[in-house]
């Protein structure tokens, strides 16, 4: 059983009235390489047992999670008026108890509010969709002057262990020059990524500069995270975000 102390909660300044947490992968009920609170229905653990994990998470929410088909790219879908799975790699939400979710293992959640605590968003920033623009289409789709939006940023693969091809750095440089400080070169044409870097990078050159976390790694610790580069099949963690 998923109890509060198997939860992050998210360390900043949020407005009273917003509230986000994040998942480990302690308190479920998934077996083998999902083991145990698998929340991702688009991995092969048993349907049951992600059913089970996410009504166990559902406790501490005030309404079901919108659940998004992530494909890596930069659409945000409205949370308030989504139906179904939405396709998209982020979600924006002002309706209290609209909760927008995303799922990672690797890839770096991002959590979002203005400081009034009108609107709130999450995004999946995995290096295609960091490159590609999702944090800038979400704050853009939260309608909030970027000064006023704080970001927290999720557990991810630290750069220790987020190894990358040129294409990946040259993806970022071509945005912007600053990224080179995010990469750290290796042998053979390969680069160490700083992720957490990457985002803070990208969210400051649109004027979001309230941004707090980051730093903890998912490849690091088996005992608290999935890891997709770490194990392959893997489960999936959320981070959750919403207005009372």
């Amino acid at each position: 059983m998923l109890r509060e102390e198997d939860l992050i909660i998210p360390d900043w300044p949020a407005p009273p009235g917003v509230r986000a947490l994040s998942t480990i992968r302690a308190g479920g009920v998934s077996a083998g390489p999902y083991a145990s609170l698998n929340l991702g229905d688009h991995v092969a653990d048993d349907p049951a047992a992600v059913a089970e994990n996410r009504a166990s998470l559902r406790r501490f929410l005030p309404a079901e999670p919108v659940w998004l088909k992530q494909v890596h790219r930069a659409d945000v879908a409205d949370a308030d008026r989504a139906g179904g799975v939405p396709e998209a790699d982020a979600a924006v939400g002002r309706r209290q108890g609209t909760v927008c979710a995303v799922l990672t293992a690797d890839c770096l959640p991002v959590l979002l509010c203005d400081r009034a605590g009108t609107v709130v968003a999450a995004a999946h920033a995995g290096w295609r969709g960091l490159a590609g623009g999702v944090l800038e289409a979400a704050v853009a789709a939260m309608g909030a002057a970027p000064e006023t939006v704080l970001a927290w940023l999720g557990p991810a693969i630290g750069p220790a262990a987020f190894e990358v091809g040129g294409e990946v750095r040259e993806a970022f440089l071509v945005h912007d020059p600053a990224a080179e400080g995010a990469f750290v070169a290796r042998p053979e044409g390969k680069w160490l990524a700083d992720i957490f870097l990457l985002a803070r990078l990208r969210l400051a050159k649109i004027g979001v500069t309230a941004i707090y976390g980051g730093g903890v790694c998912t490849y690091a610790d088996a005992a608290r995270f999935y890891s997709y580069r770490r194990d392959g099949a893997t489960g999936r963690m959320a981070s959750l975000i919403w207005r009372e």
